[in-house]
């Protein structure tokens, strides 16, 4: 058997953990990269220097051929160097570049919001093609040509279309191929028309039926879906409902629907390290499939933590949620009284808009005896949750991939879920007669029918030969990143024969 082709892959991301992140962009940036090194592949990250990042804590060093380095951007003359460091990571080396200017970046501790006004920063456009360009200048002073340049969200979304304009007669570039990546449509990217003259990129493009022009204004993600040779999303539910889906695609269904062909679905991975019972630093005690007597030690310890009293034939149910109507907050305010006329005890961790909390506060003085909460974000309590509870509960409105039903599947914690992206692929209804499925699902986005999925999933609680099978079918799941980033190999190898 021929040797597998060792693949050179420069990943573009404006957030990477441990050293800077919003959310879960920041963990895939991190684990994909590592994973695919370990597989066998070169991969390179390029990510902005933000003021937060600590250099010395994390060797950050001068990189002697990649500094001061001078672009245009619109009439404005901006120098940037690129400043070189690794993962912290104890397998496997991976070589970070840090695109650093005082201007738009080292100067500010946020990432892409203004602490002073709590609003987007002003310059996000110019902050952005600076990145995009930054990309194309360091493979020509590198002289480190990748096979693949996989961006990531809007932030990059401009990359492809560099590449098949300004740069497609740079024989250098002629070979390799842009791969963009789809988090959340939520966030498009738009700013003023007038922010395409900042771009230098061709007039043809300044136009809403051809170019990059989104409703009105300049778009870096309708840039990326038209220009990038292959798109893919985090789950292939969601690549589905994003090309019918008008509201789910920001607007830019048409667009996906003439690239469907080339739009793929690969669901992310979760970090076994970080989420696994049997390994979990935070938890009361650790457990597995075949020790699930340990796993109720955490819903004891769980419930007393937040003041409600242990009850083994109560089932407990867990939200960790961020507090914002696509996560599907309103339907689970309009089912709330309901819910609480089921036998059950709730625990809500999460954090958002100010109407969210009042709510909760509301019927947290209502229903001390069975709700408990707590507003704000916490990673231990986290893991108490998804340890502890019996269920878990994700209403979302959408969701592009999700994460906790993935660690509430591992942990042996019964995911109750809207059927929708991610959650409808990684989550299988339970089915009474046939014993098959790992969690409970319904459809109709309101209260009512959430409602009417928690009361069967209580039903079903019951007859613990059957609440079992359904635990085990859940943790028998293989979410590891390892699955993951070998169908994005087998991505990448779609994206160069095209």
């Amino acid at each position: 058997m021929a040797p597998q082709k060792k693949l050179k892959i420069l990943f573009v991301t404006s957030e990477l953990f441990p050293f800077i992140k919003t959310g879960g962009l920041a963990d895939v940036s991190a684990a994909l990269p590592q994973m695919l090194t370990e597989l066998g592949h070169e991969v390179r990250i390029l990510v902005p220097k933000y003021g937060a990042i600590d250099s010395r804590k994390y060797k950050i060093h001068d990189v002697v051929r990649l500094k001061d380095i001078p672009i245009k951007i619109g009439d404005k003359d901006v120098v940037f160097s690129i400043r070189s460091s690794f993962l912290p990571s104890p397998k496997v080396r991976v070589q970070i570049y840090f695109l650093d200017n005082q201007e738009y970046f080292s100067s500010r501790k946020s990432l892409y919001k203004d602490p002073l006004t709590s609003g987007d920063y002003k310059d996000n456009d110019e902050r952005f093609i600076l990145l995009n360009r930054a990309i194309f200048e360091l493979v020509l002073k590198l002289g480190w040509i990748p096979d693949i340049i996989h961006c990531n969200d809007w932030q990059c979304g401009l990359a492809p279309a560099y590449l098949k304009t300004l740069y497609k007669n740079e024989p250098q570039f002629e070979h390799f191929k842009i791969l963009f990546t789809i988090h959340n449509l939520l966030y498009l990217g738009n700013f003023p028309k007038a922010s395409f003259e900042k771009t230098g990129l061709p007039a043809e493009l300044n136009n809403e039926q051809t170019g990059i022009i989104h409703e009105g204004k300049l778009s870096f993600m309708k840039s990326g879906l038209i220009f990038a040779d292959v798109l893919n999303t985090v789950s292939d539910g969601y690549a589905k409902e994003i090309v019918h889906d008008k509201e789910i695609s920001g607007g830019l269904n048409k667009v996906l629907e003439k690239r469907k062909s080339h739009l793929f679905g690969v669901v992310n991975g979760i970090d076994d390290t970080e989420w696994h019972p049997s390994l979990d630093k935070y938890i009361t005690a650790k457990y597995d499939s075949k020790n699930l007597a340990a796993k109720e030690e955490n819903k004891k310890a769980l419930v007393e933590r937040f003041g409600l009293p242990y009850a083994p034939e109560v089932p407990v149910i867990g939200v960790v949620s961020r507090l914002y109507e696509s996560k599907g907050i309103d339907i689970l305010l309009q089912g709330f009284t309901k819910l609480m006329k089921l036998p059950v005890q709730v625990i809500l961790l999460g954090t958002g808009e100010k109407k969210y909390h009042a709510a909760i506060e509301k019927y947290g003085m209502k229903h001390q005896d069975k709700f408990a909460f707590y507003l704000g974000f916490s990673d231990e309590i986290a893991h108490w949750i998804e340890a502890g509870a019996d269920m878990f509960l994700m209403p979302s409105k959408y969701e592009p991939c999700g994460l906790n039903q993935m660690y509430s599947l591992v942990y042996g914690t019964v995911p109750i879920v809207r059927q929708t992206g991610g959650l409808a692929v990684t989550v299988e209804r339970y089915n009474e007669k046939t014993e098959e499925g790992n969690g409970f699902m319904f459809k109709e986005f309101t209260g009512d029918a959430m409602v009417k999925e928690v009361e069967r999933a209580v039903k079903v609680f019951t007859d613990k030969k059957a609440w079992h099978k359904i635990i085990k079918n859940g943790m028998k799941s293989d979410f590891t990143w390892k699955t993951s980033a070998k169908e994005y190999v087998e991505l990448y190898k779609k994206v160069l024969s095209i």
